[in-house]
């Protein structure tokens, strides 16, 4: 999919935080809110080579762990100190790598589960604090994945995290109305740099991505646009909502056995 030529209607000039946004599909949303003309500030663990740039406008970036209470709360406040206050936040930071459930000791488990779920919530509540006290309050978007859907084989904590995020959402969005909207975004398959490593090599990759119904994996531009719809005033309705991004789904296993 290629990035739309034309900014996204109403986010000029919003302030944006995009957590792990340096690289794969992180860096893609940040991306996308820089073309729409928002003030974009990106976090990782490390510093990146160079931020997420668009149409001649580069993210700012702060060093953060979101694991850490006392780091999401800096980032926040770096990001509101910066550009006079916080209007999005996209938790995108997460991920795992594949571990047998049976063996993985309990730190593993533990570090997933801190990870993809409470330093969402930690990031949140930060943002939140701030969000309350602004006369147009603000969005949360969390990165869910299918994972949290269905049964997730090599990723249990991973899967029972992202489960628990998109609950933690429709929570958060009943606490923090009117002011503030929470959302999740739930991607399937995502092609990025490290889609080899995730999924294998090429051919791997491609049967992945002829098994989806729409006939390719996502972009981070598909994730992008998602984010952006959902921040925008497009969507002044919606909370407490999971739109899924997984280009029709999962065909269930007995189609390839009985073929029609």
């Amino acid at each position: 999919m290629q990035p739309v030529d034309q900014p996204f209607p109403g986010l000029s000039g919003r302030r944006v935080i995009v957590t792990g946004g340096t690289k794969g599909i992180g860096a893609g949303i940040a991306r996308g809110f820089l073309r729409s003309g928002a003030q974009v500030m990106v976090c990782g663990r490390h510093e990146p080579v160079s931020p997420p740039a668009a149409d001649g406008r580069t993210a700012a970036f702060t060093i953060a762990d979101v694991r850490d209470p006392e780091q999401a709360q800096r980032l926040v406040a770096v990001t509101a100190d910066r550009f006079g206050g916080v209007d999005v936040v996209v938790s995108n930071a997460g991920g795992s790598p594949p571990a047998a459930a049976a063996t993985a000791s309990p730190r593993f488990h533990a570090r997933v589960i801190e990870l993809n779920l409470i330093a969402p919530l930690h990031v949140a509540q930060a943002a939140n604090a701030v969000m309350q006290g602004q006369p147009d309050g603000g969005s949360i978007i969390m990165i869910g994945s299918v994972s949290g859907t269905r049964p997730s084989p090599g990723t249990a904590a991973y899967g029972a995290a992202k489960a628990g995020l998109h609950h933690l959402v429709t929570s958060l969005a009943i606490e923090w109305a009117p002011k503030v909207r929470v959302n999740t975004v739930v991607p399937g398959f995502v092609a990025t740099e490290a889609s080899s490593p995730h999924y294998g090599e090429a051919g791997a990759v491609a049967a992945v991505a002829a098994g989806v119904p729409l006939g390719r994996m996502a972009t981070p531009d598909d994730v992008a646009d998602a984010c952006l719809y959902l921040a925008s005033p497009r969507a002044s309705y919606v909370s407490g909502a999971s739109l899924t991004l997984h280009g029709g789904g999962e065909p269930p296993a007995f189609l390839s056995a009985h073929p029609s």
